[in-house]
């Protein structure tokens, strides 16, 4: 396939296409994160240059986005932020922003299984070098954890195949390209809501109180029919690519 690669501020046009494409991208209850609904915007319209797009010019037709924002790091494991809510917390300060982060990688549906996971993660890469940034840090969604939803996510992180590469996909594509495995995240991503919207977002009934499985989550959500909310904490692992070698 052959596609270009512009950044939000290069082609806003398509930028604003490719906003309207979150939902065939993501589960629907992945798309009302308590911070992230907060940032999300103002990720794409205050750092444009830090944005990109895959554009099919034959087809008109959009292919894959990039997504990655700034922050302040001192290099350590212990002053990475609290996982993707504490990337925002962070991204819009004031202090001098010294890593990138890569907040997603999202490619539609009907582009899926081509490589283009790889491609994304190499052009966050050159966007951090041209932003002059040693590290691209990522906070994880690991793509095989929604089928064990039930196993602790620093148990899961270091799962391994028979030859050694790790046993999530979206992870071995990471350290395939380099990546250094840091710490496990198990709440990376608040998304708290009524009952009913947890139902229509899962499609799923919650009848009494409790702690379920549903489809597509990563770990469980706590329903509370009595104070009417549930609430979910995605989580994620970091990754560290070093830009600098």
């Amino acid at each position: 396939m052959s596609y270009s690669v512009f950044t939000h501020a290069e082609r806003p046009d398509l930028a604003e296409r490719a906003a309207e494409g979150g939902d065939e991208v993501w589960p629907e209850y992945n798309r009302h994160g308590d911070v992230v609904n907060l940032h999300w915007r103002s990720m794409r319209v205050d750092h444009p240059e830090l944005q990109f797009v895959l554009y099919d010019e034959e087809a008109d037709e959009l292919v894959a986005e990039g997504h990655t924002v700034a922050i302040p790091w001192d290099g350590t494991e212990v002053g990475l932020p609290h996982g993707i809510d504490g990337i925002f917390d962070l991204a819009f300060g004031a202090e001098p922003k010294t890593a990138l982060c890569a907040m997603a990688a999202e490619i539609w549906p009907r582009h899926r299984g081509g490589g283009l996971a790889t491609t994304l993660l190499e052009l966050m890469g050159e966007v951090g070098r041209r932003h002059g940034y040693s590290d691209l840090l990522a906070c994880v969604r690991p793509s095989w954890k929604e089928r064990y939803p039930l196993a602790p996510i620093g148990e899961y992180a270091h799962w391994a195949r028979a030859d050694g590469q790790p046993f999530d996909p979206w992870i071995r594509v990471h350290v395939r390209l380099g990546a250094e495995l840091m710490r496990p995240e198990p709440r990376s991503l608040r998304i708290s809501g009524t009952v009913a919207e947890w139902e229509e977002w899962t499609e799923l009934p919650f009848p009494a109180s409790g702690v379920y499985v549903f489809p597509h989550g990563l770990a469980t959500v706590a329903i509370d029919r009595d104070a009417d909310i549930g609430v979910y904490y995605e989580p994620n692992v970091w990754l560290r690519h070093r830009l600098d070698r």
